[in-house]
């Protein structure tokens, strides 16, 4: 089946700093490699959506590199938010066009800065969750969890409502936010409850009608965005009435609200890669459990770390469990326990209206 997909291309990646920054952002760094993130989605999603039906929307300033980096999309479908306004926004118009140029057209949501290990099971949720949304269900690829993560959110299960491509549909009992870790243990070992990926598939329509009971004033401005797409006021209309969008997300907005949400629990591991600790956990390591990205290093007494650099030797001795990042002009040391703070030096600076090293 020919499918539509939208991916949002947006967010720096304040955990993975100081490699991911506001002008190179993790969806176009190759993480964990050699494809960038944004590259791999675009590849995995090729055997189900042809480039034509694909749209990606990021920001200004990574459009040139969005088009760089995945030339076979082609450049109309590249579509430069003026302000970022979150996935309801982003997901919105693309539904609206896809809407547009087929009444019928089922479309899914996959984000640019998601890695998956295994495209193949990837492949067969997504037909799933796309035969279930053709029966007008509002779907979400929900992601077996092998371990009480406290970063995600969570799904609770419900009855099985069919099966599709050998796997189960449930309908959704209730959206969780992110758990404390006793909380997550406790969803872990129930078995009810599915990691939240914010992967999405849907009839266009259906989408659009559940915008129009549950973000009315959304649905009016993308309604009317997209009636200006082929005018040539498009660029002009699209300014103009982006600015007055709210910032809201796809789950926020609609998901945690609609009643005719399913999900289809899948493994294909899955990982939003949001901090260094994460991309360790990833890659092959040595014998003393050590992992090296973009330079050498030469580990003496150490066990348990991550250097990632940019060409340079990177020596350690008599140290564990560490994070270590050589960049042209940052260099970050931090414990793995603390990948997840990452972003509190970005707060810092960001207070101190420090922009030279964002």
């Amino acid at each position: 089946m020919a499918l539509y997909a939208v991916i949002p291309a947006g967010g720096s990646g304040t955990r993975l700093w100081p490699a991911s920054r506001s002008a190179r952002p993790k969806f176009l760094l190759p993480l964990p490699g050699p494809l960038s993130m944004l590259q791999a989605t675009v590849e995995r999603l090729l055997p189900l959506v042809p480039p034509a039906n694909m749209l990606i929307v990021t920001g200004a300033p990574h459009a040139g590199a969005v088009a760089a980096q995945v030339p076979e999309v082609p450049k109309e479908n590249i579509i430069v938010e003026p302000q970022a306004r979150g996935t309801g926004p982003a997901i919105g118009l693309a539904a609206a066009l896809f809407a547009r140029r087929d009444p019928d057209a089922i479309m899914g949501s996959f984000a640019a800065d998601h890695h998956v290990a295994d495209p193949i099971a990837f492949r067969q949720a997504i037909r799933a969750a796309a035969e279930a949304a053709r029966e007008g269900y509002l779907v979400t690829v929900g992601i077996q969890p092998t371990y009480p993560e406290t970063g995600y959110g969570y799904i609770r299960c419900g009855e099985i409502l069919f099966h599709r491509e050998g796997l189960a549909v449930h309908a959704v009992e209730e959206f969780k936010e992110k758990p404390d870790l006793a909380t997550a243990e406790r969803y872990v070992a129930s078995g009810q409850y599915q990691w939240n990926a914010s992967m999405f598939v849907w009839r266009a329509q259906t989408l659009l009608d559940a915008m129009r009971r549950l973000l009315p004033d959304v649905y009016e401005l993308l309604t009317e965005i997209a009636a200006a797409w082929d005018r040539p006021d498009r660029a002009e209309t699209m300014e103009r009435l982006w600015a007055q969008l709210p910032e809201v997300t796809i789950d926020h907005g609609i998901m945690e609200h609609a009643d005719n949400v399913a999900v289809v629990p899948a493994s294909f591991g899955w990982t939003d890669l949001g901090d260094w600790h994460s991309l360790a956990e990833l890659l092959a390591s040595d014998a003393g459990d050590n992992v090296a990205v973009g330079a050498e290093h030469i580990a003496t007494d150490t066990r348990g770390t991550l250097v990632f650099g940019d060409g340079r030797v990177i020596a350690t001795l008599g140290v564990e469990d560490l994070v270590i990042v050589d960049t042209d002009d940052v260099l970050l040391v931090c414990h793995r326990s603390r990948a997840q703070d990452v972003r509190r030096i970005v707060e810092r600076l960001r207070g101190q209206g420090d922009q030279r090293l964002l």
